[in-house]
């Protein structure tokens, strides 16, 4: 009896705090073409096709569920029955997606594509909210070009590692703090 009643008042909290929780919104893409083309594209990858970021170029793209946000970095697959539930995403880098030519390329493709939520994981299985924020930007910066990682809000980092966006605000501030440097 009140294990039900505890699923009750979970379930009510989650559905009355849900719209506060879809920080996609929060998230602006300044230029109108990216919008529609990132509008396109998640109308593709609602479709059910299966696509990879390309390998070969310094690209990736956050996807936005509903209470996360997933990264598919280069190599990895995109679309399929992994994205459907996809409401939003962010192309990090000059994006380039391709169609795997063969079974063998599309297997490979899954296969990175759970690298890059292993890494995630790992990640935040650390307890520290700022530690998880810390290691992700460190992640991204090793990664990608200082300046696009500066520029990608703090929104989309806080739904990958699961803290608050004020959490990602406050360690970037301590960053900047450190290297004199205020892009974040």
């Amino acid at each position: 009896m009140d294990s039900e009643k505890r699923l009750r008042y979970q379930n009510s909290m989650v559905s009355t705090y849900y719209p506060n929780t879809r920080l996609f919104e929060c998230i602006v893409i300044p230029d109108e073409r990216e919008r529609e083309e990132c509008s396109d594209l998640l109308t593709t990858l609602r479709s059910g096709k299966v696509l990879m970021v390309n390998s070969r170029r310094r690209n990736g793209l956050i996807l936005f569920k509903r209470y996360h946000a997933e990264f598919a970095g280069p190599g990895a697959v995109v679309g399929g029955n992994y994205d459907l539930d996809c409401y939003g995403l962010l192309p990090i880098g000059n994006l380039s997606l391709l169609t795997p030519e063969s079974h063998e390329e599309r297997q490979k493709a899954y296969l990175i594509r759970r690298q890059w939520v292993r890494l995630i994981k790992q990640i935040t299985e650390n307890s520290v909210p700022q530690q998880r924020v810390q290691k992700i930007l460190d992640q991204f910066e090793e990664y990608f070009p200082v300046d696009i990682v500066s520029e990608l809000p703090s929104e989309a980092f806080a739904m990958l590692v699961g803290v608050l966006p004020q959490t990602v605000i406050k360690v970037r501030g301590l960053a900047s703090q450190k290297t004199g440097v205020s892009d974040y």
